[in-house]
């Protein structure tokens, strides 16, 4: 399933039952792509996440190696596929 925005616009309680909702299908098993820029509702269903940026698509990572300052590197095209932040600091 592949959802964009799923939970632009819907009351807090609705987007509670949204989200657990994905969270349920991907643990049953299924393919489930979330396109959010809503960072908490990332953290909330994402196992892995990635990042479009500049027209190109980051590496995967997984959701526990990534924060907020993370993404929004990624999100800047701060580095690309192959540096980490921590190089990217570095130039």
């Amino acid at each position: 399933m592949i959802v964009n925005q799923p939970t632009w616009g819907v009351d807090a309680g609705a987007a509670s039952r949204i989200r657990q909702a994905l969270v349920d299908l991907a643990k049953s098993g299924s393919a489930v792509l979330v396109i959010s820029q809503d960072l908490d509702e990332i953290f909330e269903v994402a196992t892995e996440i990635a990042v479009i940026s500049e027209g190109r698509l980051s590496d995967i990572y997984p959701a526990s190696d990534l924060s907020r300052e993370k993404i929004g590197l990624l999100m800047g095209g701060m580095y690309g596929k192959t540096e980490t932040a921590e190089t990217a600091h570095a130039h």
